[in-house]
């Protein structure tokens, strides 16, 4: 099961109040070429794999996966529109990706959006994805600025835990871009683990995980940094005030609350990863159908580790809290 994978519509409706930096797909030409446009300008090129089934069906026979969790593409989460505007838009991606589920159950699992700028309207549309038959949401490492540990997130994060459905936190918009020389292009790069190493930082000392102990957290791309930063985070508890007040328990204890995807490219940071966090918080993901992706995944984790590709669908189910009966 390839936990991280991404979607993208084959069309987008007009943003309501005609806002510039509003999403739309320009598609190129028969052969399935498209791009993502933001502010007149691409963002990103796409094809028609981000919202075609039987392409994304071939594509998981060659890496020999069985199964695609399907989330939205990160820039589509739009946390920094007006709410009602970004409401209407998640809805959009959301019922695309029930769609597309719902057509091929075997092969697919969704994960939704919900408008997280507004936390009371974002709790009450969990409702909805759950109908949706989604197990989970995506949410930015930040709400347009606002720290994943801020307690005004807290109705979503204890819905979501009530509502058993994951939280999906993949980088978004991250810190830094401006000393980076003009290079907007490294911020998948170089930028995306230190942002998911701040979200997972914000959530853990301001004790999200410990308020909602049953609050299923996935950490994309590894949980990007953390892991590298554990040791520094548990050294500064022992030094005393005020670093010894930082977090509620032991960093290398409250690490193990997230479950983190195997897209880190290297089997030596993989297997770090592991021993810091134990076989049990490992899923695999690829980043499909994207040009960083992971090529066979499932492959690439089982042999690294020496841990048989059931460890990690078992270990799949239950962080989207589905039955036994989807495939590996």
């Amino acid at each position: 099961m390839d936990t991280h994978t991404h979607f993208v519509p084959r069309s987008i409706p007009a943003e309501p109040g005609r806002n510039p930096l509003w999403p739309s797909i320009e598609l190129w030409g028969s052969d399935g070429a498209a791009a993502v446009m933001v502010g007149g300008k691409v963002f990103r090129v796409i094809d028609s794999r981000s919202w075609d089934a039987g392409r994304r069906i071939d594509d998981m026979a060659i890496d020999d996966v069985d199964v695609q969790v399907i989330s939205p593409m990160p820039e589509l989460l739009s946390h920094w529109f007006p709410a009602a505007d970004a409401d209407s838009l998640c809805r959009h991606i959301n019922e695309g990706i029930a769609s597309l589920c719902g057509a091929h159950p075997r092969h697919f699992i969704g994960i939704g959006m919900v408008p997280m700028q507004d936390p009371s309207l974002a709790a009450k549309r969990l409702g909805e994805v759950k109908a949706l038959g989604l197990t989970g949401i995506e949410i930015g490492t930040h709400i347009n600025s606002i720290p994943l540990g801020d307690t005004r997130l807290d109705e979503v994060y204890a819905a979501a835990e009530q509502a058993e459905l994951l939280v999906m936190i993949h980088p978004l918009h991250p810190l830094g871009l401006d000393r980076m020389g003009g290079r907007p292009e490294l911020a998948a790069v170089a930028a995306f683990p230190l942002e998911t190493a701040f979200a997972a930082v914000s959530l853990m000392t301001n004790g999200v995980t410990e308020r909602f102990p049953k609050l299923r957290i996935l950490l994309s791309h590894g949980g990007g940094a953390l892991s590298w930063i554990l040791p520094r985070l548990r050294h500064a508890r022992t030094i005393g005030p005020p670093l010894d007040s930082l977090f509620p328990r032991d960093p290398s204890e409250m690490v193990k609350a997230f479950y983190y995807d195997s897209i880190l490219y290297d089997r030596e940071a993989l297997a770090y990863l592991v021993a810091k966090v134990g076989k049990d918080r490992i899923v695999v993901g690829s980043d499909y159908p994207f040009t960083i992706k992971q090529d066979r995944p499932a492959a690439f984790a089982e042999e690294t580790l020496g841990i048989a590709r059931e460890t990690f669908a078992a270990n799949a189910r239950r962080m989207l809290g589905v039955d036994a009966g989807v495939s590996s």
